[in-house]
């Protein structure tokens, strides 16, 4: 390897192991598979949009981020993160569980099936991509969080509800 290459080769993410994907921790200096998306791709387009995305939440965004953040729920979650070609809203790399909230735009035909596609990717990699509209998270919070902690006792070894 000639030195030019060198920085571009630590920058990009390892490759799972052989018929591993995201999150198996298995051989890899990344628990829960951190390297959810490659380094190019980041630096390129997601990583100014994750951050206005983190700056600028809507209100059930950032209604539900106060619930998740520091493992007040008991496992730790990301927000805005990059996975592959996508920023998903909140994301426990621990579990592979996603939450998505949708607004209602979602509800529109050609939204809801980019969302499809997007859902049935992000599951192929190894997720769970569950999904709550803005409503549910801003007036039945409670029941959105027991929904997530029931997810989270299934999917997440170390789980221990608060």
């Amino acid at each position: 390897m000639n030195p030019s290459e060198e920085p571009e080769k630590r920058r990009q993410a390892p490759l799972p192991p052989e018929g591993k994907g995201p999150g198996d921790g298995v051989n890899s200096p990344h628990p829960y598979g951190m390297y959810t998306t490659d380094a190019k791709r980041w630096m390129t387009s997601l990583k100014d949009y994750a951050r206005h995305n983190r700056k600028n939440p809507t209100p059930a965004e950032n209604h539900l981020w106060q619930e998740l953040r520091g493992n007040k729920l008991g496992a730790p979650f990301r927000r805005q993160h990059a996975i592959g070609p996508f920023i998903v809203d909140f994301v426990c790399l621990a579990a592979l569980l996603i939450i998505e909230v949708d607004g209602s735009i979602h509800g529109d035909e050609s939204q809801a099936e980019y969302d499809g596609g997007r859902t049935h990717e992000l599951q192929e990699g190894g997720f769970l991509v569950i999904r709550f509209t803005n409503e549910a998270v801003l007036y039945d919070t409670a029941n959105v969080l027991k929904k997530i902690a029931e997810h989270l006792t299934a999917l997440y070894p170390n789980y221990e509800p608060k």
